[in-house]
C-alpha cells in the first residue's frame, strides 16, 4: 500500500471515509480536460505561501512613518505605514518584487480558471442531477475570489488603489436602508478612515481564505462521494480498471462507472504535472511582466484623482454598469420613501441578480434522473444561447467600464459613447441568443435523411 493509501486508510479509521483502494482507484475521465479546477486549486495554495511571504513584511496601518529605503523621491517623507511598506517589500526585501508579482498573477489566474471551469461546466451540462450542490459551492468560490482580489487590491493604499477601492465604498453606501452600516462594518466609516486597511487585511488574510478553504474543502468531498461527469462513449464498449487490476468492458451507455485514469499513481502524476506546469507559468509572469506601480502614482491623496481609474478585468463588468446606467433610473419607493439609486442598481442590484440566476441555473435546467455524462453543447440550442448571451453581455459591460480608452480609440467623448453602448449591452445578448439559437435549432444527432442516388 503506497504512502497517500496508507494516510487515507488513517483518516478512513476514524471519519469513515471509505475503502482506500477503492479511493485509490477512483477513475478520472482521461478524454476530457478536468484540469481547470486543479489549476485554481494550485493557485490558492501558492497565494497562500505567497501571501505568508508578504504578510512577515506588510503593515496594515495608515499611521504616517517616516520612509527610509531605496525609492530616492521619498526619501526622508512621511509616508501610510502600508504604503512604505509595499515600497519596501517591492525594492529592499530580496525577491521580495518578484513574490509580490507572483502573488498578483496568481490571483489573477486564481478567479480565470474558476471562470473557465464554470464555463466548461455551464457548456456540457455537468451541473445537471446529481452535481447542482457543486454548481452552487463552485459559484460562491468564484464570488470569494473575486472579493478576495477586490480587498487585496486596496492594502497598498497608494492613489490608484484607494480611489478604486473608494468606488466600491460608494457602492456600499448606496444599499438602501443598511448601505451605511455595512459600510462602517466593512471600511471603517467615512472612506479612507484609520480603520480601512485593518478592516479589509482581517478580511483579505483571514475571513475570505477561511471561507475559501471551507468551499474547497466540501467541493472536493462532494467530488469524491461523486463520479466524474464524463463524455459520451463513442464505440461500443471501453476498457475500464477493475477491482482486481485489470481491465473489464464497459458498456457505452452504462453510466454505473467512470471510463479512465485511476487516482494513484496515473492522475496523481497528471497533476504533479499541471501543478509545475502552473508553477512554471507564474514564474515566467512574475519575472518578466511587472504590476502594479505603487511608487508611480504615489500615497493616496484625497484632494487627488488619478486620471485613468479602472479596476482589473475580473471587476471591469461591474464598473461598466456603474458607467453606462443613466443616473435617471434612480427613483424612490412609495410610502416607505426608501431611495433606490442607479449607482445601487448598477454596482449591486444588476450583478446581484446575474448571479442569483447562476446559483439557481441547476433549477431552471432541472433533471429529474440523474445524468452522468457531459452533453455536447452544440445539441442544447437554449442552454448554448443563454450562455454565449450572457458572455457577450459581460464582454459588452466590460467595453463600457474601459468607455474612456474606447473614446480615445475612436475620437468620440464618453457623452457621445455612453449611449452606443448601453444599447449594445441591451441588444447584443438579445442578437447573440438569437444567432446562436437559429443556428443550433436542428439537432446534430439522430440519423442523417438518404439523399437519393441518380441510379
Amino acid at each position: 500500500m503506497s504512502l497517500a493509501q496508507t494516510l487515507y486508510q488513517w483518516a478512513d479509521d476514524r471519519f469513515d471515509l471509505g475503502d482506500a483502494e477503492e479511493f485509490g482507484g477512483k477513475a478520472f475521465p482521461a478524454e476530457d480536460s478536468f484540469l481547470l479546477g486543479e489549476i485554481a486549486l494550485f493557485c490558492f495554495v501558492m497565494l497562500a505561501l505567497t501571501g505568508i511571504f508578504l504578510g512577515f513584511f506588510f503593515e496594515p496601518s495608515t499611521s504616517a512613518t517616516t520612509y527610509e529605503g531605496s525609492v530616492a523621491k521619498f526619501q526622508g517623507e512621511e509616508l501610510p505605514a502600508a504604503f512604505a511598506s509595499v515600497l519596501q517589500i517591492t525594492y529592499d526585501v530580496p525577491f521580495g518584487m518578484f513574490i509580490r508579482r507572483f502573488h498578483h498573477w496568481a490571483a489573477h489566474l486564481f478567479v480565470a480558471s474558476i471562470g473557465l471551469h464554470m464555463l466548461r461546466v455551464f457548456f456540457t451540462g455537468s451541473y445537471r442531477n446529481p452535481r447542482e450542490p457543486n454548481w452552487i459551492v463552485g459559484t460562491g468560490l468564484a464570488i470569494l475570489a473575486i472579493g478576495a482580489a477586490y480587498t487585496g487590491y486596496a492594502l497598498p493604499f497608494d492613489e490608484f488603489a484607494a480611489t478604486a477601492t473608494g468606488i466600491g465604498f460608494n457602492v456600499t453606501t448606496s444599499i438602501p436602508v443598511v448601505g451605511d452600516f455595512l459600510a462602517n462594518i466593512v471600511f471603517g466609516g467615512s472612506f479612507p478612515s484609520s480603520a480601512t486597511i485593518p478592516r479589509l487585511y482581517f478580511l483579505h488574510v483571514l475571513v475570505i481564505p477561511v471561507l475559501i478553504v471551507a468551499l474547497l474543502a466540501v467541493h472536493m468531498l462532494i467530488l469524491i462521494r461523486q463520479k466524474h461527469t464524463e463524455s459520451q462513449r463513442e464505440d461500443t464498449v471501453a476498457p475500464a480498471a477493475a477491482s482486481d487490476g485489470g481491465d473489464r468492458t464497459v458498456d457505452r451507455e452504462d453510466d454505473t462507472v467512470v471510463v479512465g485514469l485511476p487516482a494513484f499513481p496515473n492522475q496523481a502524476a497528471v497533476s504533479a504535472v499541471v501543478f509545475f506546469l502552473t508553477l512554471a507559468t507564474l514564474s515566467l509572469l512574475a519575472g518578466f511582466l511587472p504590476v502594479h506601480n505603487i511608487a508611480a502614482y504615489g500615497p493616496n491623496n484625497p484632494a487627488g484623482t488619478p486620471d485613468l481609474i479602472m479596476p482589473d478585468w475580473f471587476l471591469m463588468w461591474l464598473y461598466g454598469f456603474l458607467k453606462l446606467l443613466p443616473s435617471w433610473l434612480s427613483f424612490t419607493i412609495p410610502i416607505v420613501g426608501i431611495h433606490v439609486s442607479a449607482e445601487f442598481i448598477g454596482g449591486l442590484g444588476i450583478p446581484a441578480l446575474i448571479f442569483l440566476i447562476i446559483f439557481a441555473w441547476p433549477f431552471i435546467d432541472r433533471e429529474d434522473e440523474p445524468v452522468h455524462f457531459t452533453a455536447d453543447p452544440l445539441n442544447r440550442p437554449w442552454q448554448t444561447s443563454v450562455g454565449v448571451s450572457a458572455v457577450v453581455f459581460i464582454m459588452l459591460a466590460s467595453l463600457g467600464g474601459m468607455n474612456n480608452l474606447a473614446a480615445r480609440a475612436t475620437g468620440l467623448s464618453t457623452g457621445t459613447l455612453n449611449p452606443l453602448l448601453l444599447a449594445a449591452l441591451i441588444v447584443g445578448p438579445i442578437l447573440a441568443f438569437g444567432i446562436v439559437y437559429w443556428t443550433l435549432r436542428e439537432p446534430l444527432t439522430g440519423s442523417a435523411e438518404e439523399v437519393p442516388s441518380d441510379d
